[in-house]
């Protein structure tokens, strides 16, 4: 039992961004404050390691390089807050081992600033959705992501809160949110007011069927690698590399794979957009 994936944060989530998705933006404005806060505030509570912490069992060393220093260590690898939860809460359940710490540094309550992230895309909605002109709309848009952006890289860069993207800290949050909103006005500016739109057919097909895209990429991914090395063997995604560049050619065979995979699923899904079949949740 784990619940650190992707899917399972935004499960862990969605029923309070459902909640508040009956409020008024002002409500959510005031809920992602504190979503933020609050959880900022628990990190930072939470005691550094002590003299005798055993180190081991958090998988990490006193001197690893990546330890932040001062303030920010509290944000520190398998030693913060989240991880102390996990080792109680997921010990709760049958397992074989003892959970002591998650590789990655990767952790349940991850999905409370991660509901942060939501929030902020509830919000943005709720603008594309209004009565606003387009280009107010895209004021917003624009504005946000830059405020978002750079409050979320202060936060890092005067030590208050690290950016760090593996357990979502509140200042990723505005970080990472800032840069969505930026490129969300970039192409609510190109779709919706230039109305440039014939280039994006390729991704309207994908995002036509997002559901079924993703579990095509955990379900038939590994298929299709083993039907392309049948009927064209082993090596020549390889070869096709050394033919095309002469020089370290062989690296590109992953991407030339990766790009015949992806061929395939598009095409499938291209199948679809064209029978009108959109699987929906």
């Amino acid at each position: 039992f784990t619940f650190e994936d992707t899917l399972t944060q935004i499960g862990l989530g969605y029923f309070f961004l459902y909640l508040l998705g009956l409020r008024s933006p002002r409500v959510q404005w005031i809920a992602l404050a504190l979503i933020l806060i609050g959880y900022w505030g628990a990190f930072a509570l939470y005691p550094l390691p002590g003299a005798d912490f055993n180190w081991e069992q958090a998988g990490v060393t006193a001197n690893w390089p990546n330890n932040l220093t001062g303030f920010a260590a509290h944000w520190n690898k398998n030693t913060n807050l989240a991880w102390a939860f996990d080792t109680w809460f997921l010990n709760l359940f049958p397992r074989e081992h003892i959970f002591t710490h998650n590789g990655g540094g990767y952790s349940t309550l991850s999905f409370i600033p991660t509901l942060g992230t939501m929030v902020l895309g509830l919000i943005a909605g709720g603008w594309l959705r209004s009565d606003l002109s387009r280009t107010r709309k895209w004021l917003r848009l624009i504005l946000a992501g830059i405020l978002l952006l750079t409050a979320g890289e202060a936060l890092g860069y005067f030590g208050i809160c690290p950016v760090v993207k593996r357990i979502w800290t509140p200042s990723w949050v505005l970080f990472s949110g800032g840069w969505a909103m930026i490129l969300l006005a970039a192409f609510y500016l190109i779709m919706d007011i230039v109305e440039f739109k014939i280039w994006a057919f390729p991704l309207m097909v994908i995002g036509a069927n997002s559901i079924t895209a993703y579990c095509m990429d955990w379900f038939f991914v590994g298929f299709i690698k083993k039907s392309l090395h049948i009927h064209l063997g082993g090596d020549f995604f390889t070869n096709l590399g050394n033919r095309l560049f002469a020089e370290n050619g062989a690296a590109y065979g992953p991407l030339f794979e990766g790009a015949a995979v992806l061929l395939i699923l598009w095409l499938i899904l291209l199948w679809m957009y064209r029978k009108k079949i959109f699987v929906k949740i």
